[in-house]
């Protein structure tokens, strides 16, 4: 007897956890990215590193991410992709005006926050304007979450 496939799709749901420590956000966009063959089945797989990523802009006004690492898929052939290559980023022009005028300020950057397949089977990046946090900052809310975690130990009892 064969065994079923089982056709409900895996929740891809990539998170750089890192990114809410080290930056506070002032604004998050969702944005396609324009991929190659086996990269889309290495996502789909869960083969992403982005803790190092970070955006920016190409003189003709479109927005790229870098240092965003997906691994190559292991089934892959001769014509598999590179790991850490430049991705762009698919954005309308009203959000790109809106995140190059404001990356011209001090202090402000674009970071990938998460990366997830949606409904249509797209691989869709959500990107921060982002702004770095103080070490002071950090340890409030290192603060912070440890008494979340009393408050609710509390309530358990």
């Amino acid at each position: 007897m064969a065994k079923q496939k089982d056709d409900t799709p895996k929740r891809v749901n990539i998170l750089n956890r890192r990114a809410s420590y080290e930056y506070s956000f002032l604004a998050k966009y969702d944005a396609g990215m324009m991929l190659q063959g086996t990269e889309i089945k290495s996502i789909r797989e869960g083969n992403v590193n982005m803790q190092d990523g970070f955006c920016t802009f190409h003189p003709d006004g479109s927005l790229w991410v870098h240092n965003l690492s997906i691994s190559q898929y292991t089934l892959g052939t001769y014509n598999n992709h590179e790991p850490k290559r430049e991705r762009k980023l698919l954005l309308n022009k009203k959000e790109l005006r809106q995140l190059a005028n404001k990356t011209q300020e001090q202090g402000v950057t674009i970071i990938p926050v998460r990366l997830f397949v949606n409904d249509r089977g797209f691989a869709k990046l959500e990107i921060a304007l982002a702004k770095g946090k103080k070490l002071f900052d950090k340890r409030d809310d290192i603060k912070a979450k440890d008494q979340k975690r009393e408050m609710d130990r509390a309530r358990e009892y």
